[in-house]
């Protein structure tokens, strides 16, 4: 049994006005190859297939026709709902997609039995049992009681959560009885668990309530299939509980280390896992230092990608412009940097997404804040400078801020989805 761990697409997502269409199309093209090369049996994307509860109609157009091309290939897919993905829209498609060899699972169900099905081999035969677990939206599994302090409200869904899972993992060791030979059993799920490495692109996930998961708490699954953090990796040390991270780099602090997804070859019940590298459709880059090294670096990218461009278009970049980063010194920090950067990007296959200060420390920071332009920090960034002047100390105070955040965070969902539509409108 072969199954491909892939998780965190952000289909959709607007990067800094920039769409990331052509990158998700190459992707996706690139992994229904390595499905066909693999002979995998199964796929499956552990949630956030979409950026926001709202996804413009390009994204939704390439994940119908994502599953669609998946049809030709024999490989059953099975989608986890994820906090970015709304569960209504994922589900308005469910019941046609079935007929596609496609599964959703977009929340939390009420009985656990629907979590939990048997995956065939390409000869027909079981070949894993899965606990399809998805995002697990507080208010589906909890109910607060008057009275709870932070601390008891976290417990309280830590345990609901891991009651999920075990009750889940039973009825799939029910099924396993049944099977003539021995057949693994995975479990997947859309959280952040204790030690995990984020990045500044991962929301909070359960705010106010739960910081992360005890990957204690999980059952002993064969295979343990995790999505929302972005940067691959294993966790409590384990081979086989791991995040597959993100197809492609969602900020510019992912570009340290390869993108990838994970193939899983199944020996009886244990597993093999293997990094299948995902190669880099769009260039991006990060740039810090004063004016003189900006400028050195800059030359240097522009020679770097006219000498791709000059060996051949080999299909794995669609596009050679360079999205770059910007952080100055803050001695070179004046006003008209705007224009000294646009002068030393002239002419050459660069774009600059992002131009800011250089943090340095705290002290030196808090005595120049006042001087900080509207230019050089995110909407986030502004937003957080204005829940600093407040006052959160108490639990009670806590949990309205954390409220706060989740309504900007939809907010900033929406005024983004509205500018992406009015692109759309105008093309």
């Amino acid at each position: 049994m072969r199954i491909i761990h892939t998780s965190d697409w952000h289909l959709g997502q607007n990067f800094y006005g920039k769409s990331r269409a052509r990158e998700h199309r190459a992707f996706m093209d690139w992994l229904l190859e390595q499905i066909a090369l693999h002979k995998v049996d199964a796929l499956i994307i552990a949630g956030d297939v979409f950026d926001t509860g709202t996804p413009p109609s390009y994204a939704r157009a390439l994940y119908n026709q994502f599953i669609v091309q998946m049809q030709q290939s024999e490989c059953q897919l099975i989608i986890l709902g994820g906090n970015h993905d709304s569960v209504s829209t994922l589900s308005e498609s469910k019941e046609l997609l079935a007929c596609l060899n496609a599964r959703v699972i977009p929340g939390a169900f009420d009985n656990i039995s629907e979590h939990v099905f048997e995956l065939n081999n390409r000869q027909g035969e079981v070949g894993a049992i899965v606990c399809a677990l998805p995002y697990l939206r507080p208010r589906d599994i909890v109910l607060s009681q008057a009275g709870q302090s932070a601390a008891d409200k976290q417990q309280q869904l830590a345990n609901a959560i891991a009651a999920l899972y075990q009750d889940s993992f039973v009825v799939a060791q029910g099924i396993q009885a049944k099977q003539q030979a021995p057949v693994p059993i995975i479990a997947t799920g859309h959280l952040t668990t204790v030690g995990a490495s984020t990045s500044e692109s991962v929301r909070e996930i359960y705010i106010g309530s739960l910081d992360a998961f005890n990957a204690n708490l999980f059952p002993a699954a064969d295979y343990i299939a995790l999505g929302h953090i972005h940067r691959p990796q294993k966790i409590a040390k384990t081979e086989h509980i791991r995040y597959s991270g993100s197809p492609i780099p969602l900020s510019f602090d992912e570009l340290n280390g390869d993108k990838s997804v994970f193939l899983v070859e199944f020996d009886g019940t244990s597993p093999t896992v293997t990094g299948l590298i995902v190669p880099k459709f769009q260039p991006l880059a990060v740039i810090k230092g004063d004016l003189a090294h900006i400028e050195t670096q800059i030359n240097r990218l522009a020679a770097e990608a006219a000498a791709d461009e000059a060996i051949e278009e080999s299909g794995n970049q669609l596009n050679h412009n360079t999205w770059l980063s910007v952080e100055v010194s803050e001695q070179d920090y004046l006003s008209d940097l705007q224009t000294r950067i646009g002068e030393l990007i002239d002419g050459k296959p660069i774009e600059v997404l992002q131009l800011k200060r250089a943090r340095t420390a705290r002290s030196a920071q808090i005595e120049r804040i006042d001087n900080e332009i509207l230019a050089e920090l995110s909407v986030t960034e502004v937003f957080e400078r204005r829940l600093a002047q407040e006052e959160w100390s108490t639990d009670p105070q806590l949990q309205t801020r954390g409220r706060i955040k989740a309504q900007f965070q939809q907010v900033l969902a929406n005024v983004e989805e509205s500018l992406i539509q009015g692109v759309e409108d105008k093309a």
